[in-house]
């Protein structure tokens, strides 16, 4: 597998002016500042043909809209460039995600970062949510930003890459190594969750789901060894776990346990699946993470049945 990381120069912050997208906003800044790179701001404007069912809106509601979000984007441009960070921005009609991801694709970016939850007022994604749209269907990585995480932003020293040993798993710890801060201690916790099946464990201890538990952990940390010598000959420090349980209730825990300041992970792995579907491993972690979340989907998801 011997692979670099690629470098982060041009990161695309999606904001719909909510305080999700400020703490979005001030992430990004921090990594811009770290990867010496330069911010794309854009806003999505979705403008409604009417105000009510029955009450069309004014002739002049458009340009009203344009000039409101065109004044509050400057703000924002203008803080970003106070920070001394190189930045422009971008007003455009059109649904959010769509003009996301053609941002995105046209300015070439390296990174997307977005809020799970804007002014919808919800407590998580659900399906067909900006955000989530974004993440099933970007072609680079995508940072996602929760309202727990405003305020909170600071260089990223511990992250924690679930790993199935897919090639989405791998696509991830490429994008997660970019991010890695060069502070000594930063590191890189490597997990591997295995869900064992109902059978082995519904009966209680019997010898045979011993020696089943030993041979599947064993052959974890075989696979995570091999995978964090790899690294460790890059020069990162890099920490493994094999650990079973529901997937995404140890990721969480785990990254609880490591203080992680990102999680880094693939969208559908060793699935299949061409997209995240609801009660996904990806799709949990994004929505309960207490800290920001870096998703990636691999070389060829949109096609894989």
């Amino acid at each position: 597998m011997t692979q670099t990381a690629k470098k982060i120069q041009t990161i695309l912050v999606a904001t719909d002016f909510s305080d999700t997208a400020k703490a979005g906003v001030d992430w990004a800044i921090e990594l811009a500042g770290a990867l010496d790179a330069r911010i794309e701001l854009i806003h999505a404007l979705l403008v409604p043909s009417r105000a009510t069912d029955f009450v069309p809106s004014p002739p002049d509601f458009t340009e009203a809209l344009q000039e409101a979000a065109s004044g509050r984007l400057n703000e924002i441009t203008g803080r970003v460039k106070e920070m001394g960070i190189e930045v422009t921005s971008e007003l455009k009609l059109g649904v959010p995600s769509q003009v996301i991801l053609d941002s995105a694709a046209e300015k070439k970016a390296d990174l997307i970062v977005i809020g799970t939850r804007g002014l919808s007022g919800l407590r998580h994604l659900l399906l067909g949510s900006t955000a989530e749209r974004v993440v099933q269907h970007s072609e680079c990585p995508v940072l996602t930003v929760h309202p727990g995480d405003t305020d909170k932003h600071r260089a990223i020293n511990t992250i924690l890459v679930p790993t199935d040993f897919s090639r989405d798993a791998e696509s991830a710890y490429l994008a997660a190594l970019s991010l890695l801060g060069s502070e000594p201690n930063a590191k890189i916790v490597l997990l591997h969750v295995y869900h064992l099946p109902y059978e082995y464990t519904a009966y209680g201890t019997i010898p045979t789901s011993i020696d089943y538990f030993k041979d599947v952990e064993g052959a974890a940390e075989e696979r995570l060894a091999a995978l964090a010598e790899e690294l460790r000959q890059q020069g990162f420090n890099v920490e493994t776990l094999a650990r079973e349980g529901f997937p995404p209730e140890v990721i969480l825990a785990e990254a609880e346990t490591a203080n992680a300041d990102l999680i880094a992970m693939g969208t559908h792995g060793r699935t299949g699946l061409a997209h995240l579907v609801l009660g996904s491993t990806a799709e949990r972690v994004v929505q309960r993470a207490r800290c920001p979340v870096l998703t990636v989907r691999g070389v060829g998801a949109e096609t894989a049945s």
